[in-house]
């Protein structure tokens, strides 16, 4: 940076500003969090941060977030949720996504929020490569499409491990990149799962793939004024289920920008 002019920085971070708006926690930040409840401060208080290691990547501590709730009991099956985060986050933004711990609670389910290796290796749906991060200054990995998407199920093997995970109510969600995530990962392995929930799926590939995964229940939640994923993508993939005759439900929040409108319907993904 010393050897980088005040103009010619000026103008690279105004170019970064206009992509995206970008907080702390590496997310659009146009949605305020209002005051937790109760009763989701207390399920918060609750997630456990663990680490695993892939044999792909020796020695590398990886950090998955796992919410158990009261009610779980080690001799009955209990539904999973595996939810993915966005660009930039880590494994406790999708925990912290308004009052999901809180719902988990509710409705008796685990939560386990892997990282994807790190906060940008996108799941395995931009490839099993590192093209998109070969202008950052840490990329990672040769092959971090790869690791990211072998973290996810590896992090699905584990609590399968050590939880009595119920193999017909296994869900995959996410956001944002983790809902590009979920796009890919559920149509790759369909049997796995009892349902997908995509919100502001950052997706770069074809509808097409959803022939794989037809018989699976799907809720998409996009809000139209959106500017950091194309609305009319969202729109396509749905119309790709629609002429598939899938079990899906498409939520399109008017006004919902790429950050508010998953948080708000996340209620609406747990009652599906």
């Amino acid at each position: 940076l010393r050897r980088t002019s005040s103009r010619r920085l000026a103008s690279v971070v105004t170019l970064l500003l206009s992509v995206v708006p970008i907080g702390a926690s590496g997310q659009a930040q146009d949605w305020v969090q209002p005051p937790r409840s109760p009763a989701n401060v207390a399920a918060l208080a609750r997630v456990q941060v663990k680490t695993h290691q892939l044999p792909q990547a020796p020695g590398v501590d990886i950090p998955y977030g796992v919410y158990v709730p009261t009610t779980y009991d080690a001799s009955k099956p209990t539904p999973l949720v595996i939810a993915l985060h966005g660009l930039g986050s880590d494994q406790m933004y999708m925990m912290e996504y308004n009052n999901l711990v809180e719902l988990a609670e509710q409705h008796g389910f685990l939560v386990a929020t892997p990282i994807g290796f790190n906060e940008r290796g996108w799941y395995g749906s931009r490839g099993q490569g590192n093209e998109f991060n070969r202008r950052s200054p840490d990329p990672g990995p040769e092959n971090l499409g790869e690791l990211s998407e072998l973290d996810v199920m590896s992090v699905l093997d584990i609590m399968k491990h050590d939880y009595n995970v119920d193999p017909r109510r296994t869900y995959l969600i996410g956001q944002s990149m983790g809902g590009g995530g979920t796009w890919y990962i559920g149509t790759k392995h369909p049997e796995i799962w009892a349902a997908l929930a995509a919100m502001a799926p950052a997706i770069y590939t074809s509808p097409d793939v959803l022939e794989n995964a037809r018989g699976l229940p799907v809720i998409v939640v996009q809000g139209d004024a959106d500017q950091s994923v194309d609305p009319d993508v969202t729109r396509r993939w749905v119309a790709k289920m629609k002429e598939l005759g899938m079990e899906y439900e498409y939520i399109e929040v008017p006004g919902g920008t790429h950050a508010s409108a998953g948080r708000l319907d996340i209620d609406k993904v747990f009652d599906f």
